[in-house]
């Protein structure tokens, strides 16, 4: 497999070692009666459209995120944000603010990156997301400096799936531009060893566990909650609410604001008696075909990076 991550399997140890883990004593929940807004202005928050008039009246606020989404790119991050925006106890940052891994962002400060959130009730939770965090080197000390406690979401799909939608991504930005792309499996196998290409970002981003082993150094495997993303597209609810409980929020998803639009081929969202939203047409690529060897190469090359994710984090997914 190359010396890239050699050693990695073998020195990796989670803070927490998985058979002594013990549940986290559960903080109390934030009462269903705070939830009871007025239904206009709950509208507002969740668009990011609170007037200065009632910002003022009901003593709104921008507050630091208590969770993030920090990946995993093309793992359904958006989706995931969007749906946890339907609970009336969650705000969402818009964009994807890319604080932590922008160091000219991040020399802006801690209040620049305060500003970017949008307003809410000081009981409710703030939620970004930028998947570059997953990756990226100097983002786990950095959001350990700014609060040590914070909730981590990560959504994961099986690897080679979403190494192929991360190439189609690519891919059609440089169709757009009129640029040539290599096919996918010039990219994911180096032509000269015939062996798996771990240079190609790509692949580098579906070794899930060599990433979260830089995680672990800072947060404990408590403070991390994994989501199947596969599962998230298939049959949302259950994940919602595995979601819910990680947060400590009271179960307020329910299956009426969640239902499939056969068109789109996904799921959209329902909010009220009258706003739906689907997701931006960018999603639901049609991914090329791959050589069915090449998908077997790499199913293989990431099967025991799989296996130590799976001891890491204690849920078991049904990758090849």
């Amino acid at each position: 497999m190359g010396t890239w991550f050699g050693g990695v399997l073998g020195r990796l140890q989670p803070i927490c070692p998985i058979e002594s883990r013990l549940p986290p004593p559960e903080p109390e929940q934030i009462p269903l009666r705070t939830l009871q807004f007025k239904r206009g202005l709950l509208h507002e928050l969740r668009k990011g459209n609170a007037t200065k008039e009632q910002i003022r009246l009901h003593n709104l606020v921008q507050q630091l995120p208590r969770a993030i989404i920090i990946g995993v790119r093309k793992g359904g991050t958006r989706a995931l944000l969007e749906m946890l925006n339907l609970h009336p106890a969650v705000v969402k940052a818009s964009q994807e603010i890319h604080f932590f891994d922008n160091d000219q962002n991040y020399a802006r400060g801690i209040d620049w990156y305060r500003e970017k959130m949008p307003f809410s009730f000081p009981h409710q939770i703030t939620i970004e997301k930028s998947p570059a965090y997953f990756i990226t080197e100097e983002v786990p000390e950095r959001i350990f400096k700014m609060n040590s406690s914070i909730k981590l979401l990560i959504i994961v799909r099986e690897p080679t799936t979403r190494a192929v939608s991360d190439y189609t991504q690519v891919l059609e930005g440089k169709e757009r531009k009129n640029k040539t792309y290599h096919k996918f499996e010039k990219l994911a196998i180096d032509s000269n060893t015939c062996e798996v290409n771990t240079k190609y970002k790509a692949v580098r981003t579906s070794i899930y566990t060599k990433h979260l082993e830089r995680w672990l150094k800072y947060f404990p495997v408590e403070q991390f909650h994994i989501v199947d993303g596969d599962r998230l597209i298939a049959d949302p609810l259950p994940e919602l609410q595995l979601v819910e409980r990680f947060l400590n929020l009271p179960s307020r998803i329910s299956q009426y604001n969640l239902y499939f639009n056969a068109t789109r081929g996904f799921y959209c969202l329902r909010f009220n008696i009258v706003f739906n939203k689907c997701l931006a047409g960018s999603k639901g690529r049609i991914h090329p075909d791959v050589d069915p060897l090449v998908v077997t190469k790499l199913q293989r090359f990431f099967h025991p990076f799989n296996q130590k994710f799976y001891q890491i984090t204690g849920r078991t997914f049904n990758w090849p």
